[in-house]
């Protein structure tokens, strides 16, 4: 059995002196490839890095790069020729964290929706996929991505945690789904049991979001409380049950869309 985490933030500092580890748990677990998630700029720049120093096979780790929404204040005129140049390097195989965050509002919707124009602009160009952030502002992301959608080769909604209307509307649109440990969260992300059925194959794909969204139906917890990609397992499980479906059959094909949206090669 073979797992790919399409969204590991390896550069948060909890990981610090702890990379080397982290993945040699991952890999044990059948974690086999990991894309290393890209915040910011900089974060973007580290990520790679991290791909580049980590694995010298070329095979297992890869990265995105883009701009969180809540950094979009941080945008300025010399983030688009970086992000350009990040976007041209091999290891970068989609384009953000980008999207709209409505929730917190850390940056002002009008700058959030600029910076993810921008992001939507360069991915149409360069015929990149689309890592997706979304939160309280569905209407408002779809209204966005329809004017870019028919020149974006793919998009996926990360660790998606809404609601029905939410998640049909990101189909009809022809999107990928994130499905992360917030389903084995008893308190909040029950709703998504009878939701994860309705994704079809070849649109679904599991992610860790380590060092968050640590599962809580994981026995045994880790005192640390930390998350990392070598408890995907436990987010397989719990998306194989609520679909139906065997634990292998669910990693054969979720891994399979994984490889196929960011053009990852078999592991040897």
């Amino acid at each position: 059995m073979q797992l790919i985490d399409i969204g590991v933030n390896l550069t948060n500092p909890s990981f610090d002196e702890r990379h080397q580890a982290v993945l040699e748990r991952a890999y044990a677990a059948d974690v086999q490839q990991l894309v290393l998630t890209g915040t910011s700029i900089e974060g973007s720049e580290q990520a790679l890095e991290l791909c580049v120093k980590l694995d010298e096979s070329g095979q297992r780790l890869f990265s995105t790069a883009g701009i969180h929404p809540h950094s979009a204040s941080d945008w300025n005129g010399d983030s688009a020729r970086r992000l350009r140049g990040l976007l041209g390097e091999s290891r970068v195989r989609a384009v953000g964290e980008c999207g709209l965050d409505f929730n917190r509002d850390f940056s002002p919707r009008p700058q959030q929706e600029k910076v993810l124009e921008e992001h939507l602009a360069l991915a149409s160009e360069l015929k990149l996929p689309v890592f997706l952030h979304e939160r309280d502002a569905n209407q408002r992301l779809l209204e966005i991505l329809k004017d870019y959608r028919d020149h974006l080769p793919a998009a996926v909604v990360h660790c998606f945690t809404g609601e029905q209307a939410a998640l049909f509307s990101y189909l009809d649109l022809d999107l990928h789904i994130g499905i992360t440990g917030w389903i084995c969260d008893e308190r909040r992300g029950t709703h998504l049991h009878p939701l994860v059925r309705e994704i079809p194959r070849g649109r679904l794909m599991l992610e860790s979001d380590a060092p968050y969204l640590l599962p809580r139906t994981l026995r045994p917890k880790p005192k640390n409380g930390r998350n990392e990609p070598a408890y995907l397992p436990e987010v397989l499980r719990e998306v194989a049950l609520h679909r139906n479906e065997t634990m292998q059959d669910l990693a054969a094909h979720s891994t399979a869309c994984a490889r196929a949206f960011f053009g990852l090669p078999a592991v040897e």
